[in-house]
């Protein structure tokens, strides 16, 4: 089984690798950002609030001579991804056009026809451009990773990394020279690394599939994998069959394969996440969207340190594929809940570099 699983991967990186070349920022270019000092930001407009009381704030708390000086083993800063420091709107999440790639356009791979429908539902749900308006099915997040889960199911972690690196070598749909593995917001990676200069520990805190968010971002953005916290498949070893975990004991010949969903780390979950895998509450959180709002108000509820939150807003429809009305329900959450907004389209000098642009 293996080698069959083994084959049908090598035959799916062939035929993801043939996308062909698109030109924008090199991973190794994103990876060189630096930012050690207000003055070393180069992706934020000169006058961008949001910028400006991030810097007060850093300063502020990493000075030991200010009342709000923060240690060093308590600066925790937590980012969702999507929509926050990578594309979310390409036409919807990585992960879920990485899910639409293998369900529907893997030659070598047969999904049920249960799975196959619910993949087509998906795909014409964001064709019609439900995702960018809010009109998607309920449901449709738990079902989606279920069905994602499923697709990838019997794969090693290393056959699935591959995968996902392949598919990251994707152009974005709906953006010009820009791949997956590419599409990251430049003036977000210069918060994480101006952050990570600073003395703050940076974590993830993603809806995402944790073992594809690791391939993402980690090694681009310098952020150890056990700083991931994601959404989780089952993980079985390859001889296990139906014994649970509870009754197994692993074989000298074993090797661990991929199973289906645990748990969607959305909304509260990433709250309880963060409680279970860090065991702080952080002083920094960064979101986009209202599934954000529960590690947002986290952060800064009853916080024995000065802390705050900031919230991506989607209203570039130049650069970007912003949706107006969505943005505007994203300002009046963050007003009420007291966030920092982040304007993509007033902030950010440029977002993926100015080569990429939207596609008309």
């Amino acid at each position: 089984m293996r080698k069959k699983i083994l084959a049908a991967v090598t035959a799916g990186l062939i035929a993801l690798s043939s996308f062909g070349a698109v030109e924008a920022a090199t991973r190794d270019e994103i990876a060189a950002i630096q930012v050690k000092k207000a003055k070393d930001f180069k992706y934020w407009t000169k006058d961008a609030v949001a910028k400006q009381k991030l810097i007060e704030y850093v300063t502020d708390v990493t000075d030991k001579k200010s009342r709000n000086f923060i240690p060093v083993e308590d600066r925790l800063a937590v980012f969702d991804m999507d929509g926050t420091f990578i594309c979310e709107t390409a036409p919807c999440y990585f992960e879920w056009m990485l899910y639409l790639e293998r369900a529907l356009h893997d030659p070598d791979y047969t999904p049920t026809l249960e799975d196959k429908a619910y993949a087509e539902m998906v795909n014409a749900e964001i064709e019609l451009g439900h995702f960018m308006t809010g009109q998607f099915p309920k449901g449709i997040d738990l079902g989606e990773a279920k069905s994602q889960e499923v697709a990838f199911a019997g794969m090693t972690p290393k056959e699935y990394a591959a995968y996902v690196k392949n598919f990251m070598q994707k152009p974005v749909v709906g953006l010009t020279n820009l791949k997956w593995g590419e599409a990251f917001y430049l003036p977000m990676v210069e918060v994480i690394k101006y952050l990570q200069a600073n003395n703050f520990t940076v974590y993830i805190v993603t809806g995402s599939d944790r073992p594809a968010t690791r391939v993402m971002a980690c090694e681009l953005l310098k952020i150890p994998t056990d700083n991931v916290i994601g959404t989780d498949p089952q993980i079985f070893a390859a001889n296990q069959g139906d014994i649970s975990a509870d009754n197994y004991a692993f074989r000298r010949d074993d090797y661990l394969i991929r199973g289906q969903l645990t748990q969607k780390n959305l909304k509260m979950n990433k709250v309880v996440a963060i409680e279970q895998e860090i065991g702080k509450q952080p002083v920094l959180a960064f979101g986009n969207s209202g599934g954000d709002t529960s590690m947002l108000n986290y952060a800064l509820a009853g916080n024995k340190y000065k802390s705050l939150s900031f919230f991506v807003i989607c209203d570039d429809l130049e650069r970007e594929l912003g949706n107006e009305n969505k943005a505007n329900g994203c300002k009046k959450l963050a007003d009420t809940n007291g966030w920092i907004q982040i304007s993509m389209k007033n902030d950010f000098k440029t977002i993926y570099g100015d080569d990429v642009k939207r596609a008309r």
